[in-house]
């Protein structure tokens, strides 16, 4: 038979979180005094994130491992129970 195709996104908190530990802090720091927080939409399913400076400093200082290393953010998601 025919496979149907089914929208299905993949978007997380935690991909998004990924993305601001790749960018230089300096950006970082400029957005969040520029617009007050960091907001992303996902370009497939349209679901927009936000988080506040408080957010982005927990995140950030609570993350593992070289964010630019799949098999390293891999192994971070597994031991927050994530994926």
């Amino acid at each position: 038979g025919q496979l149907e195709p089914k929208p299905s996104c993949e978007c997380s908190e935690e991909k998004l979180n990924r993305s601001l530990r790749l960018l230089p802090r300096e950006e970082v720091d400029t957005i969040l005094r520029e617009e007050g927080c960091v907001e992303a939409r996902c370009e497939f399913c349209g679901k927009v994130y936000r988080m506040g400076p408080d957010e982005v400093e927990k995140q950030i200082f609570a993350a593992k491992g070289d964010a630019s290393n799949d098999e390293e953010w891999k192994k971070e998601m597994k031991e927050k129970g994530e994926n």
